[in-house]
């Protein structure tokens, strides 16, 4: 069983939202948690999935219309079941409900340091202002509205706004490129297109206007667009039919109160995109209720944020953990954007946030983690971090040095939660808990009522070893389908063909002794080599402890009826890869895994490719190395470093692209 690196104080487990869910239903009648034990409460959520989803409503306080007697009709189909098919709600109301009027919503702060502060009230008075222009505008329920644009305040203003209306908000960050705008936002027939005139990224300015006309030209449905700008007060207007914020906002006349339009508990609220790598972006659609009570079920229960608490995720608009963060609103949290780049002007800019915002839960990605800790930074010398409770932790697995790390070099005592889920459910499988212990290399814990498994190839489920991530029951943040799928085929395809009636969700992973888990990569990452089966996480974990090695990506090329096992590293400025250096990672992996993890051929490379929000994409190295098509580059963040790795197969005399 792995080392226990922190443990919650007495103080601190009495204070969880979730000791106070589990005293409330005890008091309803529900018992049998003994000294609140999260297996017991996670077997009954998933024994009783209709109390636990009934009960937590009312906990959360959800707001609504109706809520119904029905909690979940043909819970025995996958997909299919429908969740509180009586209720009626709104997902902006929620979020507006709960925060003070003059507690500060959101904080938001650039690559400046410049702070902007927006209370409660001056947030709804500005939602109140652009839902009423919209609707003046033809907005209505089921609409779609798109998005081009950075973290910032209006972009949550927005959402609030489109979202109250009962509308379909999807957004997707200025930094894509015009085809990789047209691939997502060209499929919904959207109505109404919000851009930045430009954004600043590690000092330089970006401009976004000569987006506009292609973008209309290739997506009619447009209607109006509305410009906002981020590097000019007053930018330069390239149509006639692009309208200002301001003077979009001012066409409202004098703000009123919000008209939340109540919609079904399944009713369209997001479509998120698939990161396309691998061919068309996936309109994924998710519900207004799935999402809302899936969210609240995390923010409370599981990261256990209360009224007030400062929340930040460093994140962009194309991301879905933007709109995790966002939903924070409805626990009465206080949200920080952060819009700029996570180490400029220095590294430690985003824990100088910390200690300047006080910040209580901290948001990002294990790659941060990892260049911090291969920088040697150690912010617990260099800050104060007092107000710091909670760390997450996604993107990709959470190495054990890297759970050691941040104990050691950031906070002794914190939270340390890494999650896993995805854009598939807006949410996680697994994820942290306040009153479990946080043990090196894991994952806390299974989501509550998520009913998570671990299968082998023939459908079996596995108490041990490693197999594929499952879900074996309906939960209310499945997505309602695709867009334009209206027979579901193109969804069923993608996470129920492998185990009829199961969720498979693509991850390699293992249940570990203490419950929780260990992510060794994704399904469709693992390596083969005479027939074993390896997690790429497993050779990085290895490979990234050496100093001289910044970063790795290992893929699998089929030769000869087995799998060739290439690794390519970036090393530290100044080191070349040598022999002995090679040799050196070959008995690295060799020591510490299996003689069946090391790879045939070690090369170094430049840069890995990497998605937009920052995971490394071994799949299209992987079909390059295996004379197959890299389609879709626009759902790259640096498309142009796969030159490197063609050149590199071509030299390898195995492919000529």
């Amino acid at each position: 069983m792995s080392e226990i690196l922190w443990q919650p104080s007495v103080q601190r487990e009495q204070q969880a939202n979730i000791i106070d869910f589990i005293s409330r239903i005890e008091q309803q009648g529900v018992g049998g948690f003994g000294d609140y034990d999260y297996a017991t409460l996670y077997q009954w959520t998933i024994s009783y999935p209709q109390d636990f989803w009934s009960k937590f409503w009312d906990y959360a306080g959800i707001i609504a219309e109706t809520k119904g007697d029905l909690v979940v009709i043909d819970f025995e189909k996958m997909p299919g079941a429908r969740w509180f098919p009586e209720a009626r709600l709104n997902y902006a109301e929620n979020l507006l409900a709960k925060g003070q009027p003059q507690q500060p919503a959101i904080l938001f702060v650039n690559e400046t340091g410049q702070i902007t502060r927006i209370s409660f009230q001056q947030l709804r008075t500005q939602v109140a202002q652009l839902a009423r222009a919209l609707r003046a505008e033809g907005v209505v329920v089921g609409d779609r509205v798109t998005a081009v644009m950075p973290n910032r305040p209006e972009t949550v203003i927005a959402m609030l706004a489109v979202t109250s209306i009962g509308a379909v908000w999807s957004s997707c960050s200025p930094d894509f490129g015009i085809s990789g705008i047209i691939d997502r936002f060209g499929q919904i027939q959207a109505k109404i297109l919000f851009i930045v005139d430009g954004y600043t990224f590690k000092g330089k300015r970006y401009d976004c206007l000569d987006k506009i006309e292609p973008l209309l030209d290739a997506m009619p449905s447009i209607k109006t667009t509305i410009l906002v700008p981020c590097l000019d007060t007053l930018p330069v207007l390239p149509l006639t039919s692009v309208r200002l914020w301001a003077d979009y906002l001012a066409t409202s006349g004098e703000a009123s109160e919000i008209e939340f339009t109540q919609v079904a508990f399944d009713a369209p609220l997001f479509i998120m995109f698939s990161s396309g790598t691998t061919g068309p972006p996936k309109c994924i659609v998710h519900s207004v209720g799935g999402t809302l009570i899936q969210h609240l079920k995390e923010h409370l229960l599981h990261v256990d944020i209360h009224p007030s608490d400062r929340l930040f995720y460093y994140t962009s608009c194309a991301w879905m953990m933007w709109n995790w963060l966002v939903s924070g609103l409805a626990s009465g949290a206080t949200l920080v954007l952060y819009d700029g780049a996570p180490l400029y002007p220095h590294e430690q800019v985003l824990f100088d946030l910390v200690d300047r915002l006080q910040i209580n839960v901290f948001g990002v990605s294990a790659k941060y983690i990892d260049v911090l800790r291969k920088s040697e930074i150690c912010p617990r010398r260099s800050h104060n971090l007092d107000s710091l409770e909670t760390i997450l932790s996604t993107g990709s697995p959470l190495m054990p040095e890297s759970f050691n790390y941040v104990y050691q070099s950031i906070k002794a005592d914190v939270c340390l939660s890494s999650i896993s889920g995805g854009t598939d459910i807006i949410s996680c499988f697994v994820l942290g808990c306040p009153v479990l212990p946080v043990r090196s290399g894991e994952i806390q814990c299974r989501g509550l009522a998520m009913q998570v498994e671990v299968f082998d190839d023939e459908g079996q489920s596995l108490s041990s070893g490693k197999g594929e991530l499952v879900c074996t029951a309906p939960f209310p943040a499945m997505p309602i389908g695709f867009w334009d799928d209206p027979e579901q085929r193109k969804y069923r395809a993608a996470y129920f063909d492998k185990y009829p009636g199961v969720w498979c969700h693509g991850d390699y992973v293992a249940l570990t002794e203490s419950n929780g888990m260990i992510v060794y990569g994704r399904s469709d990452a693992v390596l083969n080599p005479g027939g074993i089966r390896i997690g790429s996480a497993e050779i990085y974990r290895q490979v990234e402890q050496l100093d001289q090695v910044l970063e790795s990506l290992v893929v699998g090329q089929g030769v000869n009826g087995d799998c060739r096992v290439i690794l390519f590293v970036v090393l530290r400025p100044g080191i070349d890869l040598t022999d002995a250096l090679q040799a050196q990672i070959k008995q690295q992996i060799k020591r510490n895994v299996s003689p069946h993890h090391v790879p045939t051929l070690i090369i170094k490379v430049d840069d890995i490719p990497r998605t937009k929000s920052g995971k490394i994409v071994e799949l299209a190295v992987r079909k390059i190395f295996n004379g197959q098509e890299v389609q879709n580059l626009q759902g790259l963040a640096n498309p142009e470093v796969l030159i490197q790795y063609r050149n590199i197969a071509e030299s390898l005399k195995t492919i000529v692209i």
